[in-house]
C-alpha cells in the first residue's frame, strides 16, 4: 500500500522523465550519463567556454529552489468566499512561490492565459524573500502564523548592492514554474517598466525560449506630462508578450469605425466597400517579374522586387474584378474588401485612448469603492480586455495572475460578455498596506488591512454591481455567469510531515510525529482539500458527502475519487467503498490503528473491484 506524496510535485523528477523519454539510452540505473549525452546530441554540444547567457548573483540558488518541493497546503475560507458551492473561480492568499508549487499537480498544463504585474524593482516596490530555503516559514513568520526570528519581505534598495540580482531572484523561479502550468497553446503577458524590461526579456528567453517571444508592446499609461524640466516625462510602460509554445495563435482585436474610415465604394462594386492594397512582393522573387499587357495595349513594367502573384493568379484576379487597371491604365489597383476582414492584427504601440491609463484605473477603481481609492497602482481594466482578446480566450478557459494585486483581472473577466465563462486563479500576497500614503489610510478605514483584502473586496463589489443590473434585465435563458470565488490560505500541512534535515529538528521530536501526524487543530475540510491538492485535483472539483456502511466518504470529481477520513475503519467499510468501484481512493493510515492484516486484506480488496490507486496518508 503507498502513501499520499503530501510534498508538492518533483520538478527534477519530471525534467528527468522528459528526457527520458527522448533519449533513454542516456540513462544508466535511473542515473544520467552525461557522456552519452553529449556523444547523442553529436554536434549540437558546444564545447566552448564561453557561452552565451544571462548571469548573476544567486542564479544557481534559483534551481535549488525550483527543485525543493513545498510541504505547505492551501486551506479553504468558506467565510470570505463568494457562492462557495458553485464557483470555479479561486482567490489564494500566499507567497506565490509556494502556491506555484502546490498548483503544479492540479494544474499543470491546464492554463490557457496568464497575466501578471510583478513588482517594478523602482527602490520602493515590496520585494518577496530571497532567503528561499525557508519560504514558507518566513511566509508564515511575515502573516504571524508562526514566532517571527527577524525575518520578513521588504522593500529593495540599491544600497544592498544586489539591487537587479534580488529582483531576478525572486522572478525567475516563479517564470519557471509558471510555464509548466501553461497548456502548449498557452500565451503570458507581463507588464513591467524600464527599470527591469532589458532583464525581463533576457530572462523571459532564457525561461520561454527566444523563438516564443512574441512582442514588447509599448503601452501608452499616461496623457498628462508631468511638470519636470531637467528629465524626460515617461508616458509608457512595457507589456512583454511569450508563448509557450508555436500552437498558441495570436487573436485580431475587433475592428473600430476608425479602422474601416479609409474603405468606400467608389465605383459601386457589388463586394462591397474596399481600399487598395500594395501588389509588389516583398521580397525579390525573379519569376514574379514580368510584364503586364493592359486591354488598351499599354504595358505595365514590374517592380523592382516583383509582382505579389504569379501571372496565372494575377489574370484571375483581373477577371474576377479583385484587381483593376486605373484610369489610364498605367498600373494595377489591388481591392482589399472590407466583408473580408474580420479583425485588424495587434500592433505593438497601445495608446491610453484604445485600452485605459492609469488615472482611469485609479477613477474605476474609485467608483467601486463609493467615492475612495484604497489602492493606487492597479492596471486598468480596458487593458486587460485587450489581453484577453488576443489571447484568443474560450469558455471554461483558465486564467492565472500570481501578482493578483487589486483583482483587476477577475473584473476584466466579469465584466466583458466575451470573457464571463472563463475560470480565473489569483494569487496575491497579503501584504500589509502602508497606512502612512493616502489610499492606505483609507484601506484601513475599511478594514481592509492587507493587498489581498482589497483585491476580494473589488470582486465582491463587482459581483453585487453585476447581480443589480441583472436584477433589473429580463431573462433570456442564456448560460449563468459565474459569479463566486473560493478563497484559499497558504498555511502549513495539516499532516506532521517527516523533515529529512534533523540538523534543523531533534530525532526525538521527528519520531513523536509518527504516534499522531495530523494536526489536531486542523478541521476535516482543511485535511480533505488537501488530500484532493496533493492528489492532483483542482481545487475546484465538485464534492460530494456520501454514507457508506453508515459511515461518511467524500465523493470528488463524480465518484473518481472517494476519501475516507474515519478514524476507525472495518473490513466492511472498506468493501462497501470498493463496490462503488472509484478510480481511486485515499484512507487515514491512523484508521487501521496498526492492523497490518486489515491492510493487507483492504489493499486486496481494492485489487478485486479494480480500484486503480489505493493510498494512505
Amino acid at each position: 500500500m503507498q502513501k499520499l506524496g503530501l510534498k508538492s510535485r518533483n520538478i527534477t523528477e519530471d525534467q528527468k522523465e522528459k528526457l527520458k523519454a527522448l533519449f533513454p539510452e542516456v540513462f544508466t540505473e535511473d542515473k544520467i550519463d552525461f557522456e552519452k549525452l553529449r556523444l547523442t546530441l553529436g554536434d549540437e554540444v558546444d564545447e566552448g567556454e564561453e557561452l552565451y547567457g544571462m548571469i548573476w548573483p544567486g542564479k544557481k540558488d534559483c534551481f535549488k529552489v525550483i527543485q525543493e518541493p513545498s510541504i505547505g497546503t492551501l486551506k479553504p475560507c468558506r467565510d470570505e468566499s463568494v457562492n462557495w458551492d458553485t464557483t470555479e473561480n479561486l482567490f489564494i492568499e500566499g507567497d506565490n512561490l509556494e502556491v506555484l508549487k502546490l498548483l503544479q499537480k492540479s494544474y499543470y498544463g491546464k492554463i490557457k492565459m496568464i497575466y501578471i504585474d510583478p513588482p517594478y524593482n523602482t527602490g520602493n516596490e515590496f520585494i518577496y524573500p530571497d532567503k528561499y530555503s525557508e519560504s514558507l516559514e518566513t511566509y508564515l513568520a511575515y502573516t504571524g502564523q508562526v514566532d517571527d526570528e527577524g525575518r520578513k519581505f521588504s522593500t529593495n534598495t540599491e544600497a544592498d548592492g544586489r539591487f537587479h540580482s534580488k529582483w531576478l531572484n525572486m522572478m525567475y523561479p516563479r517564470l519557471f514554474l509558471a510555464r509548466n502550468l501553461l497548456r502548449d497553446d498557452g500565451v503570458i503577458f507581463i507588464s513591467i517598466d524600464d527599470n527591469e524590461i532589458k532583464n525581463l526579456r533576457a530572462l523571459c528567453d532564457e525561461v520561454f525560449g527566444e523563438d516564443n517571444f512574441l512582442a514588447n508592446v509599448i503601452w501608452q499609461h499616461s496623457i498628462q506630462p508631468k511638470g519636470y524640466t531637467d528629465i524626460f516625462s515617461v508616458h509608457h510602460n512595457h507589456v512583454l508578450c511569450y508563448r509557450k509554445t508555436n500552437r498558441f495563435m495570436l487573436k485580431s482585436i475587433h475592428r473600430t469605425e476608425k479602422d474601416n474610415k479609409h474603405y468606400s465604394n467608389p465605383d459601386n462594386d457589388p463586394n462591397g466597400d474596399w481600399r487598395s492594397g500594395d501588389v509588389r512582393n516583398a521580397l525579390y522573387r525573379p519569376n514574379l517579374i514580368y510584364d503586364i499587357l493592359t486591354p488598351s495595349g499599354n504595358v505595365i513594367s514590374p517592380p523592382p522586387n516583383g509582382w505579389r502573384w504569379s501571372q496565372e493568379t494575377l489574370n484571375q484576379k483581373i477577371a474576377s474584378g479583385e484587381v483593376i487597371f486605373n484610369e489610364g491604365q498605367s498600373r494595377i489597383i489591388r481591392k482589399i474588401y472590407l466583408k473580408n476582414q474580420s479583425g485588424r492584427a495587434p500592433e505593438t504601440i497601445w495608446f491610453a485612448n484604445d485600452v485605459g491609463f492609469t488615472r482611469e484605473a485609479a477613477s474605476s477603481l474609485k467608483s467601486l469603492f463609493d467615492g475612495v481609492l484604497p489602492f493606487d497602482t492597479a492596471k486598468p481594466v480596458r487593458l486587460i480586455h485587450r489581453i484577453c482578446e488576443i489571447s484568443g480566450l474560450e469558455p471554461d478557459d483558465i486564467v492565472l495572475d500570481f501578482f493578483a494585486g487589486s483583482a483587476p483581472l477577475a473584473e476584466a473577466l466579469l465584466t466583458k460578455d466575451d470573457f464571463q465563462h472563463c475560470k480565473y486563479i489569483l494569487i496575491q500576497l497579503p501584504e500589509h498596506i502602508n497606512t502612512d500614503k493616502p489610499h492606505g489610510k483609507i484601506a484601513e478605514q475599511l478594514n481592509l488591512l492587507t493587498v489581498a483584502d482589497i483585491g476580494k473586496e473589488r470582486i465582491r463589489r463587482v459581483i453585487k454591481k453585476i447581480e443589480k443590473e441583472r436584477a433589473e434585465q429580463l431573462d433570456f435563458g442564456e448560460p449563468k455567469q459565474d459569479l463566486g470565488f473560493k478563497v484559499f490560505k497558504l498555511d502549513k500541512s495539516n499532516f506532521k510531515i517527516w523533515d529529512g534535515n534533523i540538523a534543523n529538528k531533534p530525532i526525538q521530536e521527528q519520531l513523536e510525529l509518527a504516534i499522531d501526524h495530523i494536526d489536531p487543530n486542523s478541521r476535516e475540510e482543511d485535511i480533505l482539500y488537501e488530500i484532493l491538492l496533493k492528489s492532483g485535483f483542482e481545487l475546484t472539483t465538485p464534492v460530494e458527502k456520501l454514507t457508506v456502511a453508515g459511515k461518511k466518504v467524500y465523493s470528488a470529481a463524480e465518484g473518481a475519487l472517494l476519501i475516507c477520513l474515519e478514524k476507525n475503519l472495518t473490513k466492511e467499510l472498506i468493501r462497501a467503498i470498493a463496490e462503488k468501484e472509484p478510480h481511486r481512493v485515499v484512507c487515514l493510515d491512523s484508521g487501521f490503528k496498526g492492523n497490518d492484516q486489515l491492510k493487507t486484506n483492504a489493499v486486496q480488496i481494492m485489487k478485486s473491484f479494480k480500484v486503480e490507486s489505493f493510498r494512505t496518508v
